[in-house]
């Protein structure tokens, strides 16, 4: 969502004040539970034993703050954010917050990954309001009527310098609601009139706009003028892998290619590949690709599986094909369902410590190798007495911890000290396997499996590897067995432990689409292709904006004060993005002109 916009929200008179001035541990004895042990939201069951009285998103939570005409905080999160665990350790489960929000506001937990919509429209107008970038935790504060005033990311439990606590922003906020609830209403309904203005118009259709195939062309210097030319990727400071752009270098020719592999060739010897068990981290804390927030997430898996099979295509490089079988078998190893479908995510931390299973210390190597075996390690994996990784956000942490990198390249070692990695690998992968490891999210979510689906099985065609698409097939058919209704053509977005969540999401219809023709051109058995053009009428039906082309988030829902179109490709690519290429491929495949009018349109939308 483009959200250059002003940011009157943060001169307002009644904000002045606050602005300036499951992978967790089991509960203490005798903690209460709360009413989210109801949830199957492995992110909601990891506060159902915090002492804040909270709601899940939903109409009680709502009617209780109408009738008792109290703010809402609403806290949005997932299971394996860093932040969120820090957050909920340092405030949530303290008694005083607690007291404070249990008398005093609505609380509401929601998962963001059960409700992208709910957590777009937060989001983005948080970004709009306060213009930053935003990130999780996302604590917002609503009026009864679901509409937001104030918010922010991570608070600290205490001020902190110019930054407020946790506890100043809800005392200011409490005060202040207390004092002239009717004023910040009616400045409330303000805000949300300029919001709905600003989304109004740039979610709209430019009559005068146009599209060619040159445009492409010239996008890849803009991409190019903010990049790491010495690193690789995008950013300063952090660094995520960004498939979306690197996808889309691969596929043109010239500098913009060449940036894209160096992109790749830096992950895959990075510490945010994981060099021992494959898979890929969530992103970097520096701009080197060396430490990362350790979850490991199913859409990153996928995405980056797409991004080194097409790296190996370009190339020819054999380091990116064994990368993309690294992450496939990992996919296939930790994050697959007995019956096939693919799990959400792989928490960050275990035993409570942020990246305790991933992270070696010297003590830990020397009981596992022998002399000539550990000074081999060294050499390949960057490891070292002192450590590189801290863990500044626990009061306690490890200390000396190592997260492994490729500091020397293969060719380098001799043939014998090659054999000698082997075993080395071989010894650590076993020591590993037996710790305690991070709590797996096992959600199974039709959007995130869609993409798996869709890269597990190209991979399978590509890599000429059979129990990749196998996979991949299986996978599809648990979605279709747990998530897709034939009788009323819908598909549930969540199923966890044979409950479906009957949740109605539009990259859930449009990724999945993408799996299903992707498996039917994979396969040519007409039902993939049966089920793609029925996602793809029901998805029209649900989500299309047929004014202004592209397609809205979620449904036109009561509970979503702003619909929204997302136009820029983060994390996960956008749905309106890969329906305008879904609805191509389709019109080519069928036949069907509309298809081709929706893919135009939906193109024009963001041109």
């Amino acid at each position: 969502m483009r959200v250059g916009f002003t940011r009157w929200a943060m001169g307002f008179y009644f904000l002045g004040m606050a602005v300036t001035a499951y992978s967790k541990a089991a509960p203490d004895p005798g903690a209460k539970p709360n009413r989210l042990i109801e949830s199957k939201s492995p992110y909601l069951l990891q506060h159902a034993f915090n002492p804040v009285d909270w709601y899940p998103w939903g109409e009680e939570a709502f009617e209780k703050a109408r009738k008792e005409k109290k703010l809402i905080l609403l806290s949005i999160g997932y299971s394996t954010c860093h932040w969120c665990h820090v957050m909920e350790r340092e405030s949530f489960q303290d008694g005083e917050v607690a007291g404070f929000l249990n008398k005093n506001f609505v609380s509401i937990k929601l998962d963001r990954e059960e409700r992208p919509d709910v957590d777009k429209v937060y989001m983005t107008s948080f970004q709009a309001m306060f213009g930053q970038g935003g990130g999780w935790p996302l604590n917002m504060f609503l009026t009864p009527e679901l509409k937001p005033f104030y918010g922010g990311t991570y608070f600290p439990p205490k001020d902190q310098g110019q930054r407020p606590g946790f506890m100043t922003v809800l005392n200011r906020l409490h005060e202040l609601w207390a004092e002239d609830r009717v004023g910040i209403e009616a400045k409330t309904a303000d805000i949300h009139e300029k919001l709905s203005d600003h989304f109004n118009e740039v979610q709209g259709l430019d009559p005068d706009s146009t599209f060619d195939a040159a445009m492409l062309d010239g996008m890849v210097p803009k991409f190019l003028a903010g990049a790491d030319q010495a690193n690789g990727g995008w950013g300063s400071q952090q660094k995520f892998p960004q498939p979306s752009h690197l996808r889309f270098l691969l596929g043109r020719d010239g500098e913009g290619r060449e940036f894209a592999l160096k992109t790749c060739r830096k992950m895959m010897e990075g510490g945010i590949n994981d060099q021992i068990g494959g898979g890929f981290h969530r992103y970097t804390v520096d701009p080197i690709w060396l430490v990362p927030h350790f979850e490991k997430m199913l859409y990153d898996q996928a995405q980056l599986l797409d991004v080194y099979v097409d790296a190996w295509q370009v190339s020819g490089e054999e380091e990116f094909r064994a990368t993309a079988k690294s992450i496939a078998e990992y996919v296939l190893g930790e994050l697959t369902h007995p019956e096939g479908g693919f799990l959400s995510a792989q928490d960050a931390q275990s035993e409570g410590k942020e990246g305790k299973y991933w992270c070696w210390t010297v003590k830990d190597l020397k009981a596992l190798l022998s002399e000539e075996e550990l000074s081999v390690a060294r050499r390949r994996y960057g490891i070292t007495d002192s450590g590189n990784f801290l863990d500044h956000s626990d009061p306690e942490p490890l200390k000396e911890q190592n997260v492994l990198y490729l500091a020397m390249q293969l060719e380098k070692f001799s043939a014998k000290d090659q054999k000698v990695l082997s075993s080395v690998v071989t010894k650590m992968r076993k020591a590993r396997s037996i710790r305690v490891p991070p709590a797996t999210d096992d959600k199974v979510l039709a959007s995130w499996n869609g993409l798996m689906i869709g890269a597990m099985a190209r991979a399978g065609r590509i890599l000429q590897d059979a129990r990749y698409l196998k996979a991949a097939e299986r996978a599809h058919a648990f979605v279709v067995n747990k998530l897709w209704n034939p009788a009323t053509s819908t598909l549930s977005h969540r199923w966890r432990e044979d409950h479906v969540d009957g949740s109605q999401q539009s990259e859930s219809y449009l990724y999945f689409l993408r799996a299903s023709r992707i498996l039917y051109e994979a396969t040519l058995k007409p039902s993939y292709l049966t089920l793609a053009t029925t996602l793809a009428d029901r998805a029209i039906a649900l989500f299309y904006d047929r004014m202004n082309g592209g397609f809205f988030d979620g449904e036109d829902r009561d509970d979503l004060v702003f619909r929204l179109k997302d136009d820029y490709d983060s994390a996960t690519p956008t749905p309106s993005s890969v329906g305008r290429f879904e609805y191509g491929v389709l019109s080519e495949i069928t036949g069907e002109v509309a298809y081709r009018a929706v893919a135009e349109k939906s193109l024009l939308s963001v041109s």
